[in-house]
C-alpha cells in the first residue's frame, strides 16, 4: 500500500526498541542486545531495521542509565540517520514502555523487543497500516502446539482449541494517544506485553501473521539457534 492511500503521511511514526530489560534469563551477567552477531550487535539489527523503514519517523531506545554510551556508540557504529533518543527505562518492561510513549507525541508508535533481530520490513508496515482499523496490531504465529491452561498448583484447567491460539511477538503497534490514556491507568499492573494493556480496555486487537524466525533472544542457547540460523540463511536480514 502507498502511504497516501492510508493518509498515513499525515501521521507521524514513532518506533520504540526495548533494550532497558535484566537479561535474568539470558544468564552471562550482561545485556543480550550487546551480543555480537556476525560482528553486528543483537539490537543493532532491529534498530537498522527501523531506520530504513519508510514509515517510520523517529526512533526512541529504552535503557538502562548505565548503558547509554553503549547504545549511543550502535547508533554511530550503525550510522543511523533518523533522529533516535535513548530514554532511561524503568525496572520493568511497562515503566519502560511507558517513559517511552511520554517521550513522544506522534500519532503512532510501534514497539519492539530489541532482542528480536529478525524483524522484517513487511511486518512493520502491516502493523502501521492497519492503524486505519484498529487501536492496537501485533505480530504473532499460530501456535503449533496444544496449550493447556493450569491453576497454581498445576493442575490442568482446560485445554485451548489450537486454530484460536497465538504466539505474539512484537512489533506492537498502536495509537499512541490512546495507549498512553489506557498505561495512565493499568501501568503498577503485572502486563507482559503492551496489547494486554488495551485488552483491559476492551479494545479490540488485530494480529498480523508474522512467521517463526522472529524469535526472542531469552537465553543463551537462543543466541546460538540465531547464529546456526543465518549461517544457512544468510539474507534472512537486510542488514547482514
Amino acid at each position: 500500500m502507498e502511504k497516501e492511500m492510508l493518509n498515513l503521511n499525515k501521521r507521524t511514526v514513532t518506533a520504540i526498541i526495548l533494550a532497558a530489560g535484566n537479561s535474568t534469563r539470558f544468564g552471562k551477567n550482561r545485556n543480550k542486545n550487546f551480543e555480537r552477531i556476525n560482528g553486528k550487535s543483537v539490537l543493532s539489527y532491529s534498530l537498522k531495521t527501523f531506520d530504513e523503514n519508510k514509515y517510520v519517523d523517529n526512533i526512541i531506545i529504552a535503557a538502562k542509565e548505565i548503558e547509554k554510551k553503549e547504545i549511543k556508540n550502535i547508533i554511530l557504529e550503525e550510522h543511523i540517520k533518523k533522529n533516535t533518543k535513548i530514554i532511561v527505562g524503568g525496572n520493568t518492561r511497562s515503566e519502560s514502555v511507558y517513559n517511552c510513549i511520554r517521550a513522544t507525541d506522534s500519532d503512532i508508535v510501534i514497539i519492539q523487543d530489541g532482542a528480536r533481530p529478525f524483524i522484517k520490513q513487511e511486518y512493520i508496515d502491516k502493523c502501521i497500516e492497519n492503524m486505519n482499523y484498529y487501536k492496537g496490531v501485533t505480530v504473532g504465529v499460530k501456535s503449533k502446539d496444544t496449550i493447556k491452561l493450569a491453576n497454581e498448583s498445576n493442575i490442568v484447567v482446560s485445554t485451548t482449541k489450537r486454530n484460536n491460539t497465538w504466539i505474539i511477538q512484537t512489533p506492537q503497534c498502536f495509537i499512541r494517544d490512546i495507549l498512553l490514556k489506557e498505561y495512565e491507568k493499568y501501568k503498577n499492573e503485572d502486563v507482559t506485553d503492551d496489547c494486554e494493556i488495551l485488552e483491559k480496555g476492551n479494545y479490540k486487537i488485530k494480529i498480523i501473521k508474522g512467521d517463526y524466525t522472529n524469535i526472542k533472544i531469552t537465553t543463551y542457547e537462543d543466541l546460538d539457534i540465531v547464529k546456526k540460523f543465518l549461517e544457512y540463511v544468510p539474507n534472512q536480514h537486510t542488514s547482514v
